[in-house]
């Protein structure tokens, strides 16, 4: 899928809509997506609460998924392992995964999240599985 059609997809996803995501930009192994900063995504401490930095890890990864396989190939999360680095308050965060490995059944992919001065706020390791993917 080219950016234009995922970019499309986009509103048919309400909780991405919610956050604010947009696709930025496709590469060969993923994507990197976009979520603005807004003070009702801070934990009570002022920073971006961590589900909402997950959720990017793991979205960046759904929509690499989509961009390879088209939309007709439904997948879902099994595994998403994430080590938080460095806190994020302000402006944009940035996900980009990066699809390690796309079998039959599983995908395996990387996702970096990163802030607006490209310091690296959180890795993750996460692991798709294809939802009634024909051998």
């Amino acid at each position: 899928m080219t950016l234009a059609q995922l970019r499309q997809m986009l509103p048919h996803m309400p909780f991405n809509a919610l956050l604010g995501i947009d696709v930025k930009e496709v590469h060969d192994d993923g994507v990197t997506i976009e979520c603005p900063i807004r003070p009702d995504l801070w934990n009570a401490t002022g920073v971006v609460h961590g589900g909402v930095i997950a959720t990017l890890a793991d979205v960046a990864v759904g929509i690499s998924l989509m961009q390879k396989h088209g939309a007709e190939q439904p997948a879902t999360t099994v595994e998403l392992k994430l080590n938080y680095l460095r806190p994020a308050g302000k402006g944009s965060l940035f996900a980009r995964a990066h699809l390690l490995k796309t079998g039959l059944t599983l995908a395996v992919a990387r996702a970096d999240v990163k802030d607006d001065n490209d310091n690296l706020i959180a890795t993750a390791l996460v692991t798709y599985m294809y939802v009634g993917r024909r051998r």
